[in-house]
């Protein structure tokens, strides 16, 4: 009998946990339902992948898209847009709104906003939230990390303010006590930082690293680790900016799992800041090239478990106010396939090390039901890309509503043209198909 499916992906090369194959997918009720030779079978619709790579849906795991609060800069749809227009089918979205993400109700308020229950017409792509660990709620973090829609708890032990900054020693120690999944800390001292807060020169970005130095980082981790240990408590880093953490993390990875971003990889200081100024500027900080060359050796080699962009926008406006008056954060969520794939054109990266960074990884440290593979039985969220087409990226192209991309004028090998969630094209070459349809993502309960 001739095999019937809704969508077949033809002709296109497969990258999963199998390796590289040339084979074609079958997709049925928006899963996976065959990959192999599908010959004479038939589909409502198919897809020529030939000469394509055809990848599990890339997921981001570190986005900011502001909303509630300061929706000037960026908000979930539009956060969302930007996401699939570069073939990221997915996005964990971190608390610090206005108000913040650290309560049952507020965690609600976000899945509907998601839905498009709320000012505007959902999120494009699936979702999840973090929940903000404060002093007042660390006692209840087992209870929140487990509603629906939530990734984990978040903890900021530096770099923020008010309720989401948890810097002192009995703080977090009430956080790991709560907790049962894994949770995921931004990891600089935040007492180390004030001490240096007058090395900030006004109008110059390069100090941004000496206030925000490399110790800041190690010192954090090193303790949070040990305290992580002492609970017996599984924990994530995310952002790693320094070489001396990669082998620090490198020693602990039966208690943790860490996170690179591609801006650490991509742009060194002091150039970045003379180049960019304010738009380079984000926490921990853009450091140098002998710090990104660590980095790379642990990607290389296995330390880091995924990679997120921590896209974080704010306006041109706000970036180009003198330093330190000058926000950090900066876009990321779009041009982050593209950017990435360049690296693999140039020989840094290889595509399944790509994939397992933004895929396989993802599904392992959150236990993601149903996603992160692209295997039979699992939901078909896939990235098509094309690695050899070359375009220039540009803030012209940008969704996020600042409008910009630290990368404007780069040239890189190697494009998303489809992408597909829940077995549907929600983007294809450049253009987004259809109404809003995310959905949150689940996890499982032994994680």
């Amino acid at each position: 009998m001739t095999q019937t499916f809704d969508m077949i992906i033809r002709g296109g090369t497969v990258v999963n946990q199998s390796g590289r194959v040339r084979a074609d997918v079958g997709i049925r009720d928006g899963k996976i339902a065959a990959i192999g030779e599908l010959g004479q079978a038939s589909a409502g619709e198919t897809v020529d992948a030939t000469g394509l790579h055809v990848l599990p849906g890339v997921i981001d795991s570190q986005v900011h898209f502001r909303e509630p609060g300061p929706t000037h800069k960026e908000d979930l749809c539009t956060g969302s847009m930007g996401a699939v227009l570069g073939g990221v089918t997915g996005v964990f979205e971190m608390p610090n709104t206005n108000p913040t993400t650290s309560t049952a109700a507020m965690l609600q308020d976000k899945l509907d906003r998601a839905a498009g229950k709320v000012d505007h017409g959902g999120m494009f792509c699936n979702h999840a939230f973090y929940v903000g660990g404060t002093h007042a709620n660390a006692d209840h973090l087992g209870e929140l990390e487990r509603l629906p829609g939530c990734c984990g708890v978040k903890v900021f032990m530096g770099a923020s303010t008010g309720d989401l900054l948890i810097a002192d020693d009995d703080g977090l120690r009430r956080v790991l006590k709560s907790i049962n999944r894994r949770a995921s800390f931004h990891s600089e001292d935040e007492a180390r930082m004030a001490e240096r807060r007058h090395l900030a020169r006004e109008g110059d970005w390069t100090s941004h690293t000496d206030v925000r130095d490399k110790e800041s980082a190690i010192i954090s981790t090193e303790r949070l680790i040990r305290m992580a240990r002492e609970a017996n408590k599984r924990i994530h880093v995310l952002h790693i900016s320094t070489a001396e953490e990669v082998h620090l993390l490198a020693a602990n990875k039966d208690l943790v799992t860490c996170e690179i971003l591609p801006n650490h990889l991509t742009l060194h200081g002091p150039e970045a800041y003379e180049r960019l100024e304010g738009k380079a500027q984000q926490n921990p900080p853009i450091r140098d090239r002998e710090n990104a060359k660590g980095l790379w050796e642990g990607v290389r080699n296995g330390t880091f478990d995924v990679m997120g962009t921590d896209h974080a926008p704010h306006t041109l406006e706000e970036k180009s106010m003198p330093y330190p008056a000058s926000p950090s954060g900066m876009p990321g969520v779009q041009t982050f396939v593209p950017l990435m794939l360049d690296w693999v054109s140039k020989g840094a990266l290889t595509l399944e090390r790509f994939v397992d960074l933004t895929s396989h990884g993802v599904n392992r440290v959150w236990g993601v039901v149903g996603k992160g593979r692209l295997a039979v039985g699992y939901d078909a969220d896939i990235t098509i890309v094309d690695l050899k087409q070359t375009r220039t990226l540009s803030d012209a192209d940008q969704a996020n509503r600042s409008g910009w991309t630290p990368y404007d004028g780069r040239e890189v090998t190697g494009w998303p043209t489809h992408t597909l969630i829940d077995g549907r094209i929600v983007m294809q070459e450049d253009d987004i198909l259809g109404e809003a349809q995310g959905k949150p993502y689940r996890f499982l309960e032994t994680l």
